[in-house]
């Protein structure tokens, strides 16, 4: 088995090896030579999703007009952040 490429026959056969394999980066998953799916580990795959809900609000506090008497711990609480 490849480092990070696998075959869907290869995962198959052993999944806790291509599980163990994506704990740190993710694991490309081929059928006949084609990307079929991506295959990553719980802590990237959480890593992934803070950093989008970060991105959001981050970018929802930039494009809040504060100037029209909005409040930043009423934007903050809406957001949850």
């Amino acid at each position: 088995m490849d480092d990070l490429t696998i075959s869907i026959s290869q995962l198959k056969a052993r999944p806790s090896k291509a599980i163990s394999k994506a704990e740190d980066y993710p694991v490309v998953i081929k059928s006949r030579n084609q990307v079929k799916a991506y295959l990553i580990g719980k802590e990237f795959f959480e890593k992934i999703i803070s950093y989008i809900e970060n991105y959001a609000d981050k970018k929802a506090v930039r494009e809040t007009d504060f100037r029209m008497g909005r409040d930043f711990e009423e934007v903050a609480k809406k957001l949850n952040i």
